[in-house]
């Protein structure tokens, strides 16, 4: 690749998350998304049952219920007020436009009290209701992503009680959020692509430290519309894609142990950020400029608006104990003794290949954890969780069944705060086994 294309795909690289993640919260706003229906600016869309295969968003949950609102603060300071959860996990994730987390409320970071927060600009200069934690928002459209843990659908209710005493009110309701600036459709996807960015980042600055990357890309989206330029920003796209979904195959430069790819630091690119809940520790945040820029763009693409590892610790994996790609043509088996360490709950999600979403199967069963009703563990505590395309015949398999799809696959590990032994990698995830026919 010439030193040309090289610099373009960097740029692609830094504009992606800005681009894809923006997309994201469009679509909440207009459309809604699987569960979660449309809300307007700084409103909430609660979703009222667990993700299912029809919602169709990268590597979405299915442990917790979505509190999902997009923020858009031309509208002035917004007051947040969450309610008293008795200990119940939930979290209310803050992600600002270039998807950076820059704030976290809930069980682990503020507890499971009543609470009040103040949502302003960066900029803002002001006095604060009483009672009020100021939140500052680095960029001025942002993102709250709330999730809550469900126990079961007898539990439904009372999350739903919850997510209805979760509010989100305008100290002036007078003023109107004017939401992103509107982007007109190009000749070419890749050309509203670099449409996008340039609106969208001339709207949203990036952080100080990214002004060098942020040049080299406006260099490059300034060549929207003109004919002679189409070529290198279709190659750019096309080039910059096969380097991110490389990127994403290969671990994304993580460690690999026992090929699950160790993703605890794959949310770490914030490095300017850290207003309540967050964890402002040097081994949570990633210090060499180029793999910031790679990790966050695969992040997004990956798992978009996935918690830093504090919050929640995910893993994932694309292939078994021999090396060989996970595929619904074969059975496996994983072994997990003991089970993950965690100061919440843990499970494990099924994911399709691409895509990253949900896989429909005649049992219903999207993931399985440490609240699954009804598993059957072994002798000395091990739990033995059988993955394949076809259901067992043997009524212990079928317990701790976790369906595959016909095709590749991409298991996914989530454990909800946890233990120190995970984040040190004291704790080690097996290998998933391929096994003979359940």
């Amino acid at each position: 690749m010439s030193t040309e294309h090289e610099a373009s795909v960097q740029s692609y690289l830094y504009a992606f998350p800005l681009v894809f993640n923006l997309d994201q919260v469009a679509r909440y706003v207009s459309a809604g998304i699987g569960a979660n229906p449309a809300a307007p600016w700084n409103t909430f869309s609660h979703a009222r049952t667990l993700a299912g295969p029809e919602d169709t968003f990268v590597t979405i949950n299915n442990d917790t219920v979505y509190s999902m609102a997009q923020l858009d603060l031309s509208a002035g300071p917004l007051l947040l007020e969450v309610p008293e959860t008795g200990g119940r996990y939930y979290v209310l994730q803050f992600v600002s436009a270039w998807t950076d987390n820059f704030a976290y409320i809930g069980h682990r970071a503020t507890g499971s009290g009543p609470g009040r927060f103040l949502l302003v600009p960066a900029d803002w200069d002001g006095a604060a209701p009483e009672g009020a934690t100021v939140v500052r928002v680095p960029t001025r459209v942002a993102s709250i992503v709330g999730r809550w843990a469900v126990s079961g659908p007898e539990d439904l209710p009372a999350v739903h009680a919850l997510q209805d005493a979760t509010t989100l009110t305008p100290l002036d309701p007078a003023q109107r959020p004017i939401g992103l600036p509107e982007v007109a459709a190009q000749e070419t996807d890749a050309e509203t692509f670099w449409a996008k960015f340039r609106a969208w980042s001339t709207a949203f600055p990036p952080a100080p430290r990214d002004r060098e990357l942020q040049e080299r890309a406006e260099a490059l989206s300034a060549g929207v519309g003109d004919p002679g330029a189409r070529t290198e920003l279709v190659a750019s796209v096309a080039k910059g894609f096969d380097t991110l979904t490389a990127v994403l195959a290969s671990g994304g430069g993580n460690a690999v142990v026992n090929g699950w790819n160790i993703t605890y630091h794959s949310f770490d690119y914030n490095l300017d950020y850290f207003e309540v809940g967050v964890v402002a520790e040097p081994r949570f945040m990633i210090s060499d400029p180029a793999r910031r820029i790679v990790q966050r763009a695969g992040a997004a693409l990956g798992g978009l608006w996935g918690n830093q590892s504090f919050e929640a610790a995910y893993v994932a994996t694309y292939i078994d104990a021999a090396g060989e790609p996970l595929s619904g043509e074969h059975d496996y088996e994983l072994r997990l003794s003991p089970m993950p360490p965690v100061g919440a709950f843990w499970s494990l999600t099924m994911y399709d290949v691409p895509n990253s979403f949900l896989v429909a199967n005649s049992a219903g069963r999207y993931s399985i954890g440490d609240r699954t009703p009804g598993l059957v563990l072994e002798d000395d505590g091990a739990l033995v969780i059988t993955i394949s395309a076809t259901e067992p015949s043997d009524p212990k398999r079928r317990a701790n069944w976790l369906p595959a799809p016909a095709g590749r696959f991409r298991p996914v590990l989530r454990m909800y705060e946890p233990a120190e032994a995970v984040l040190d990698g004291s704790y080690e995830i097996p290998a998933i086994a391929r096994i003979d026919a359940v």
